[in-house]
């Protein structure tokens, strides 16, 4: 049930961070090289500040002993048309911080992001009538001439908190709570500029103790840029984990998202993925994505590193 529940909780930001529910703190592992090891150190130090005080403000919840962390860093790469004449490619790269506490996670997402293609394609939303922004960047026009262009930068942050509320020897229930900060470049094409807010119920269902069925409803309450009109989504998973061995995970998971604009559509797609660990300290994750609709990317590929201490 433990890589299922990872596997959903990054769903909506890069969705392959999957934690490892170990029953003790592992130590940094070395061998990912000395520049991961000075950003896992200095976004350590930051993380026990932000997250303890996150953890005493938004839920109550008694002290254990036990506290675990985990930064992660991968990358996604997605090509689709999106209803447009010529592909977008969205190049995704994520750091992301995770504290647990017994019930409690707690995750921190800083991404870079960089879009190629003709325009009218925002990550996250598909393609959206940008016209009304005028011209001279990645971001505006609607995405049908024949011009290729380039923008990168910071991504949106995402912060989420989940708590699991139910819990038997097979089934268990999560809730969670996600924020999307607005730091992504709007003017270049990299996000709306707006702040979004998520809810979701995670459950998850053990055949027995290799298979474990998982599924996500949410809503999102998505911001409103002053250049389209957005409306509110719901959002679906529908997944399986398999354990192979005692270090090797696989599954596949159905991803649905109700479309945030008159332009766009459906998101409809689904991932494989396979996850290995290395050591108690580290585990590195592969996926693909093949999309189903204009909605979503044509494919997509990414892989992740994460270690835990």
């Amino acid at each position: 049930m433990g890589s299922a529940r990872e596997f959903v909780n990054n769903t909506h930001a890069l969705p392959f961070d999957i934690r490892l529910c170990n029953g003790e703190a592992a130590p940094v592992c070395l061998s990912i090289g000395g520049v991961f090891f000075a950003i896992h150190y200095l976004f350590r130090c930051a993380m026990k500040r932000l997250f303890s005080a996150l953890a005493f403000v938004v839920i109550s919840t008694p002290v254990l002993a036990y506290d675990q962390f985990s930064l992660s860093a991968g990358f996604d790469y997605t090509t689709g048309k999106y209803g447009n004449a010529e592909s977008t490619e969205i190049l995704y790269i994520p750091v992301t911080g995770t504290y647990e506490s017994g019930k409690l996670t707690l995750k921190l997402t800083v991404p870079y992001i960089r879009v190629s293609g003709p325009g009218g394609v925002v990550p996250g939303f598909g393609r959206m009538d940008t016209s009304s922004m005028g011209t001279g960047s990645m971001g505006m026009g609607g995405g049908g001439g024949s011009t290729t262009s380039t923008n990168s930068g910071l991504g949106d942050v995402v912060t989420s908190a989940g708590y699991e509320v139910y819990s038997t020897k097979a089934l268990a229930l999560d809730v969670v709570g996600k924020i999307k900060f607005g730091t992504a470049d709007a003017d270049k094409g990299l996000g709306t500029g707006q702040n979004d807010y998520s809810a979701q119920v995670d459950g998850y269902y053990t055949l027995h103790q290799e298979t474990t069925l998982f599924a996500t409803v949410g809503y999102k309450v998505v911001g409103k840029p002053s250049w389209v009109i957005t409306n509110n989504v719901v959002y679906g998973v529908l997944g399986l984990d398999q354990k192979l061995s005692s270090v090797t995970n696989a599954g596949v998971m159905l991803n649905v998202v109700q479309s945030a604009t008159a332009a766009s559509s459906n998101q409809q797609d689904v991932t494989v993925y396979a996850s290995q660990k290395l050591s108690d300290s580290l585990k590195i994750q592969a996926h693909f994505l093949k999309g189903f609709s204009d909605g979503s990317p044509d494919y997509g590929f990414g892989a992740m590193i994460i270690s835990y201490f």
